[in-house]
């Protein structure tokens, strides 16, 4: 039995971060700038003189098509569990205490 723990296993309801777990927006930015570079190295001009003879920005635009897709693959595979009731803050030592409402002075 793995030691992940969810709705039917424990007994309490938790979620996944979904889209908002950082690794997805890292990853769609990665894909966005690597679907731009791509485009721009299929379709804009080629300068073999600069790059040694390699297309720069097709390669550059595959590697961080790549580097997007493992970060969506990271994601779906381990995703974060968001506890339903998380722990309250009140066992720690370092938080400061709540301010109370002084008595109205006579």
């Amino acid at each position: 039995m793995s030691s992940d723990t969810t709705a039917g296993q424990s007994g309490t309801s938790a979620r996944k971060a979904g889209a908002f777990d950082v690794r997805n927006i890292i990853g769609a930015l990665m894909g966005v700038y690597g679907v731009i570079l791509v485009l721009a190295g299929l379709l804009g001009e080629h300068e073999p003189e600069k790059t040694g003879g390699v297309n720069a920005n097709l390669w550059t635009g595959l590697a961080l098509l790549a580097v997007a897709a493992v970060f969506f693959g990271w994601a779906r595979w381990r995703p974060i569990v968001v506890p339903a009731d998380p722990d309250r803050p009140d066992d720690d030592p370092t938080r400061p205490a709540p301010r109370r409402k002084r008595p109205p002075a006579h």
